[in-house]
């Protein structure tokens, strides 16, 4: 067999964010509304510090009004209560993205619970959550939606009947990720660390989507021939290994990419595959929240996007 395709999600992202440049600038000069993101940084986490930087720089290109809220670590859960009241209030933000983790004095759920939910660009509010779950439209957590754009990408719009798996149960990525594939009419099935003989589940799979953390778990033994890989991890080596041994510190997904690559159709690289999309699909989602905030019938506008 032939080794698989590469899953270019780095191209893909950026023919988005091109597209997404395009709808604001309609926003613009036919409603003379510009949509405006605002990023909540909270301590100085460096893996989060470089991604509110990609983010606000994504934004910025796309045309977007891009406002940053840096906080210090030991900020308090009421100060930052009452800085997302402010934010939910402020016309000019149409979405509000609080970096995660957060640290121990806060607690993630209130602190998500606090955003309005028409502003939630992540898609955590339970709001949304329970939208999605149900079918109704609303946000969408950006790397599950930019999974499901890759794939329809590489499948077709029509994903009927096909057998999805989702290796990982996660509020971020694996829950959200089950129900969008639900809602294209895949037979899915989740799989968890908890899961006997992952190996006779994933082998079923003709879409693989894979968020554990773990580097390089899966090989080929989890794959179905032919099967279309989504790997959603991304994990920086801590030492040397037989597919790496001079790359301490390379960037790895949970997908031994080397191995699959002989036996899947089709495979997203890390990094360069699900990484980019997840960006530009908060790019996505302000987008939209600034159509459900303004409640303008920007339907033609946006048309294709939504």
């Amino acid at each position: 067999m032939a080794d698989a395709l590469m899953i270019d999600g780095k191209a893909f992202a950026e023919k988005l964010r091109d597209e997404i440049a395009d709808r604001v600038n309609k926003l613009k000069e036919l409603h003379n509304l510009t949509p405006g993101l605002a990023v909540v940084l909270v301590g100085s986490d460096p893996a989060s510090e470089i991604y509110v930087r990609n983010k606000q720089k994504m934004t910025s290109q796309a045309g977007m009004k891009s406002i940053e809220h840096k906080l210090p670590a030991d900020t308090s859960q009421k100060e930052l209560l009452t800085l997302i009241d402010g934010l939910n209030s402020d016309p000019s933000v149409n979405g509000i993205l609080v970096q995660l983790p957060l640290p121990d004095q806060l607690d993630e759920q209130t602190i998500l619970a606090e955003i309005d939910y028409a502003k939630d660009v992540d898609g955590f509010h339970l709001f949304n959550v329970g939208k999605l779950a149900t079918g109704t439209p609303g946000l969408i957590p950006c790397t599950p939606l930019g999974c499901l754009m890759l794939i329809k990408d590489s499948l077709g719009s029509d994903l009927s009947g096909k057998r999805a798996l989702v290796l990982g149960r996660s509020n971020i990525v694996g829950k959200p990720m089950a129900s969008l594939l639900l809602s294209s009419d895949c037979s899915v099935t989740i799989t968890h660390s908890i899961t006997k003989n992952i190996q006779e589940h994933t082998r079923k799979a003709d879409i693989l989507i894979v968020a554990v953390g773990t580097p390089e778990m899966i090989d080929e033994t989890f794959i179905k021939p032919g099967a279309i890989v989504i790997d959603v991890g991304i994990n920086r080596l801590k030492s040397k290994n037989e597919y790496h041994p001079s790359d301490k510190g390379k960037l790895v997904g949970d997908v031994n990419f080397e191995k699959v690559l002989k036996i899947a159709e089709k495979i997203t690289p890390v990094p360069g595959g699900v990484g980019p999309m997840t960006i530009a699909c908060l790019m996505h989602n302000t987008v939209k929240a600034a159509y459900l905030n303004k409640k303008h019938d920007f339907i033609n506008v946006l048309e294709g996007i939504l």
